[in-house]
C-alpha cells in the first residue's frame, strides 16, 4: 500500500473510532454508579488482555525486548489515564469529563515540542484551538473545577504522553504485538489497584452487555487502530483528528446520537490530513501495448473538415455547398438525365 493511502486509511480508522469513544462516556458513566470504577476497568481490561493473548501470541512472540519494554511503558501511560479518567468520571459530569479529556489535542503539541524537540507549526497550533472551541462549544454549559475535574485533567496529560509515545515507537509491522503487550499491562495495573478491597463483578444483564460492548469496541479493536494508525500519522494530528467526539452536551436524556455526531464532526480533520489532492495525470495507451503516448495535439489537416471540403468544391468547379446538398444535388441529377448523358457522366 502507498505512504499517501496509509495515511488516508488511518485517518478514517482513527474517526471511526471516535464514534466509538464518543460513545463510552455516558455508559461508563452509569456502570460506575453501580460498580467501583477501578473494578469495572478490571474485569474489563482483563478480559481484553486473555483474548488478545489467546488471538496475537505469535506477533507478540516476535517482538524484541525493547519493543516489549516501550510497550510496557505505553502500557502503564495508557492504564493510569484510564483509571483517573473512570475515578474523575464518578463525580463529574459526562459532557465535561468528555471536554476535559479533550484537552490532550493541546497538551500533545506541547510535549511534542518539549519532549521530542519538534517544531509544531503555526498551522497545527490554528487547528488545536479551533478543536479546543468546538470541544467548548459541544460539552459545556458550565465548568467549575472540583477533585474530579483535576483528576480528569491528569488522565488527559497522560493521554497526550501516550500519544507522542506512539507516535515516536510505534510501526506498522509491530502494531499488533504493541498492542497486546499494552493490553496486558493495563489490565495487570487495573487487577493491582482492584484487589484490595475486592474484585466486584458486574451483576445483570446490561451491565455485562456494557462491560463486553467496552472488551471489543473500545479496548481491543480501540488499542489496535490507534496504534497501528500512529505509525502513519504525527502525534499532533492524530490527537486533532480524535479530539471533537468526546464532548457532548447533555440534556435531560441520554444523547443517542453523540457516535454519528463524532464522525461528521471530525470530517474537518479529515479534510486536511490526508494531504492536498494530487493532480490526475491524463495518459493513454496504445491498443497493442501499454506505453503511454504523448498528449500533445496534432497538427490539423487543412483539408479536413467544412472548410476543406468547400475548398476541394471549389477546385473541381461543383456548386459550393454542404457535402451532402453536394452529393444529393449530384444523385437527383444523375437520376434526371438521359442515356447519353448518364454515359458520358
Amino acid at each position: 500500500m502507498q505512504p499517501a493511502a496509509q495515511t488516508r486509511l488511518a485517518t478514517i480508522l482513527l474517526v471511526a473510532l471516535t464514534a466509538v469513544w464518543g460513545s463510552t462516556f455516558f455508559l461508563i458513566r452509569d456502570l460506575v454508579q453501580a460498580l467501583p470504577a477501578v473494578d469495572f476497568l478490571a474485569v474489563r481490561f482483563t478480559i481484553a488482555a486473555v483474548i488478545m493473548l489467546v488471538v496475537f501470541w505469535r506477533p507478540v512472540r516476535a517482538l524484541s525486548r525493547r519493543q516489549v519494554l516501550v510497550g510496557a511503558g505505553l502500557g502503564a501511560l495508557y492504564g493510569l489515564a484510564q483509571i483517573f479518567q473512570t475515578q474523575g468520571l464518578a463525580t463529574t459530569p459526562a459532557s465535561v469529563s468528555g471536554f476535559i479529556t479533550g484537552s490532550y489535542v493541546v497538551l500533545t503539541p506541547v510535549f511534542t515540542a518539549v519532549i521530542l524537540r519538534e517544531r509544531v507549526p503555526g498551522s497545527t497550533w490554528a487547528a488545536v484551538g479551533l478543536a479546543t472551541c468546538g470541544l467548548a462549544l459541544l460539552s459545556l454549559n458550565g465548568l467549575t473545577v472540583g477533585v474530579g475535574e483535576a483528576v480528569t485533567l491528569l488522565a488527559a496529560a497522560l493521554y497526550a504522553l501516550h500519544i507522542v509515545g506512539l507516535g515516536r515507537h510505534s510501526a506498522s509491522g509491530i502494531a499488533t504485538g504493541l498492542s497486546v503487550v499494552q493490553m496486558v499491562v493495563i489490565a495487570v495495573l487495573c487487577l493491582v489497584g482492584a484487589l484490595p478491597g475486592g474484585l466486584v463483578l458486574p451483576s445483570t444483564p446490561r451491565q455485562w452487555g456494557t462491560v463486553l460492548y467496552m472488551v471489543v469496541f473500545a479496548s481491543i479493536l480501540a488499542l489496535w487502530v490507534q496504534t497501528w494508525a500512529q505509525a502513519h500519522l504525527p502525534a499532533t494530528r492524530a490527537a486533532i483528528v480524535s479530539a471533537l467526539p468526546r464532548g457532548g452536551r447533555s440534556s435531560g436524556r441520554r444523547i443517542v446520537r453523540l457516535p454519528m455526531q463524532g464522525v461528521l464532526e471530525s470530517a474537518t480533520p479529515l479534510q486536511w490530513s490526508t494531504g492536498p489532492p494530487r493532480p490526475l495525470r491524463r495518459t493513454h495507451r496504445h491498443r497493442g501495448g501499454s506505453s503511454p503516448r504523448s498528449t500533445a495535439k496534432r497538427p490539423r489537416d487543412p483539408g479536413h473538415g467544412w472548410r476543406g471540403m468547400r475548398a476541394k468544391v471549389a477546385l473541381s468547379g461543383r456548386r459550393p455547398g454542404r457535402p451532402s446538398d453536394s452529393y444529393s444535388a449530384g444523385q437527383s441529377g444523375r437520376r434526371g438525365a438521359g442515356p447519353s448523358e448518364r454515359a458520358a457522366a
